[in-house]
């Protein structure tokens, strides 16, 4: 039975996040056979809305780990140009997630997989700066139980985190962007955290619903060498198929000095961290507000718009706003502050308990 809350989340996807207009050519792009109802509706839809050509792919991610177990050094540093060549024509990009295993690249090979990362981060970066994308999940029985729901209270969360009304979203953000527009110094308290570092001169940039689905964030980056103190993250991350809890980091004078974990994980911490120089360095502060994501899923793309939360992240900045940083590192790592944590700008007190106390900003509060 077609599921008409699929046809209206295809309808955001392509009318809001993506705006597909007549002569568009488009790239849906799926990680998990489970997504095909989904690329049905936005392979028609696009089709539509005039779209000159559409093309859709699906990749497995077990096949996917066997080239990371198997592939010699010659063979992960072959460059796919016939993919960039591809790309320098798509104006439209959809990526979709729906694995059946987060788990599946625990036990692949690290090094293998660091080392493609970097041969192929001209595709990234080819869709990222060249292209009108969104990426987003599709619900599957796995995701459902990292999330520790069923599948239809996972269906019924995701649906509801994208399938709202981001015009008005956007309107809320404004006041928020406009104040970090205008703060200069940053102090984030909380148990086992204490940060301080400046976004002079760093934009607030609005995520509300073009690029990443659900969305919900506003987001800057620090002056690359002002950050002093240190955090610990307490939503669990799955990076590079691994799971890590209780990262924790030590900052001096904006890099990364110090860096731990629990459950024996510290020393693939530390790995990843010397990726490159980059990637000992945040490319990115970001506030979560969505609405309607309030618990962690040990998914990214939701736990990173936790509302009441933030995330401090290693590696790259993005262009819209840049702080000189860069990596083959992006690691989105989030510290919810619903434990009497407290978010400071320039000695006024915005944020407390995961709560907007701040005059301008308390209509994003959720009702």
């Amino acid at each position: 039975m077609r599921d008409p809350r699929i046809v209206q989340f295809a309808e955001v996807l392509v009318d809001y996040s993506t705006r597909v207009k007549k002569g568009d050519v488009v790239l849906i792009n799926a990680a998990g056979l489970e997504a095909a109802p989904l690329v049905k509706e936005l392979h028609a839809l696009c089709l539509k809305r005039g779209a000159r050509y559409v093309e859709y792919t699906f990749s497995v991610p077990e096949i996917d780990r066997t080239f990371y177990n198997l592939a010699t050094k010659q063979q992960l540093a072959y460059f796919p140009q016939h993919k960039l060549d591809f790309f320098k024509t798509v104006t439209v990009y959809i990526g979709i997630a729906a694995g059946n295993n987060s788990m599946v690249m625990a036990n692949a090979r690290q090094d293998a997989m660091v080392a493609y990362q970097k041969v192929v981060k001209p595709l990234i970066d080819q869709r990222v700066k060249h292209t009108r994308w969104v990426v987003t999940r599709f619900p599957t029985h796995a995701a459902a139980q990292e999330a520790r729901m069923s599948l239809d209270e996972y269906e019924d969360y995701l649906f509801s985190a994208c399938c709202i009304d981001w015009v008005k979203e956007s309107r809320k953000q404004d006041k928020l962007k406009k104040l970090m527009d205008r703060t200069d110094q940053v102090r984030i308290v909380a148990p086992d955290t204490d940060l301080r570092f400046s976004i002079a001169g760093l934009p607030g940039i609005k995520c509300d619903g073009r690029l990443n689905m659900p969305d919900g964030e506003v987001f800057s980056a620090p002056v690359k060498d002002s950050v002093q103190g240190h955090i610990t993250y307490n939503c669990p991350s799955i990076y590079q198929g691994k799971e890590f809890n209780a990262v924790h980091f030590k900052f001096k004078d904006g890099r990364i000095v110090e860096a731990t974990a629990d459950g024996g994980m510290t020393g693939p911490l530390n790995k990843i961290l010397d990726t490159d120089a980059g990637a000992r360095y945040i490319g990115e502060f970001s506030l979560g507000i969505n609405p309607g994501i309030r618990q962690p899923m040990r998914n990214i793309l939701f736990d990173e718009k936790i509302f009441g939360s933030i995330h401090f992240t290693p590696g790259e900045a993005y262009d819209e706003c840049d702080n000189g940083n860069r990596s083959a590192v992006h690691w989105d790592l989030v510290r919810l502050l619903t434990d009497g944590g407290e978010i400071w700008f320039d000695g006024v007190l915005i944020q407390k308990n995961g709560l907007f106390v701040h005059k301008d900003l308390l209509e994003l509060n959720p009702l």
